[in-house]
């Protein structure tokens, strides 16, 4: 929902560098590979150590290389399959590295003092709606690509990758700016409540489709 109404500003900004890549020579599955391994790098270093803030902002920029290498494709009017696959599997192993890592840290990091002060009931709290947000985030993403299989269309709910993103790392990103921990907590079981309606969105979406 929010790529369909964010893609055309940031369009702006993201077009003039992707063409003075092409120019480079550097190509689209570069960027999508290279995207991912600073997502994957940037997530396991500095969320295990609770520097929420600095991962935050570090994952946040490599990120955007989803917007960027699609817009490479575009400008190269690339249209075939491969880079849907590859973008698509990509994004799915950098979710499970950004809440992956907050599981990490809620359930041993700060055990060990690292990041902002939390109560141990508080740790499992909070390492379980991680976990279940990436589950979930799986399961709404599995669903559409099931669909798509049966030539049905899919992509509805309040829960898409764009909006899971932001509501993970702006909240982590505050709560390493100094914001109580529960306001992640909370953000990420918020999340897990959207995710499952968007997986009702997307079944109902295929029942309908295939009657």
């Amino acid at each position: 929902m929010l790529n369909r109404h964010a893609r055309p500003l940031l369009s702006r900004v993201v077009d003039p560098l992707a063409r003075a890549l092409l120019r480079l020579g550097v190509g689209p599955d570069a960027v999508t590979i290279g995207g991912l391994l600073g997502v994957v790098l940037a997530a396991l270093w500095f969320f295990p150590r609770g520097e929420l803030l600095t991962g935050t902002l570090v994952v946040t920029v490599f990120v955007l290389a989803d917007l960027l290498d699609g817009a490479m494709a575009r400008q190269l009017r690339r249209s075939g399959g491969w880079g849907a696959f590859l973008d698509s599997t990509c994004d799915r192993v950098g979710d499970a590295a950004v809440l992956g890592s907050l599981v990490w840290w809620a359930l041993v990091g700060t055990g060990q003092g690292r990041g902002p002060e939390i109560s141990p009931a508080h740790a499992q709290l909070l390492g379980a709606g991680a976990l279940s947000a990436l589950c979930l985030g799986f399961l709404v993403s599995y669903a559409r690509a099931r669909a798509e299989g049966l030539g049905v269309r899919a992509d509805v709910g309040l829960a898409e990758r764009a909006e899971r993103l932001i509501v993970v790392l702006v909240s982590t990103g505050l709560v390493g700016l100094g914001a109580p921990v529960a306001l992640l907590t909370v953000a990420l079981w918020v999340l897990v409540l959207a995710s499952l309606v968007t997986v009702a969105q997307r079944i109902s979406a295929v029942r309908r489709g295939v009657a």
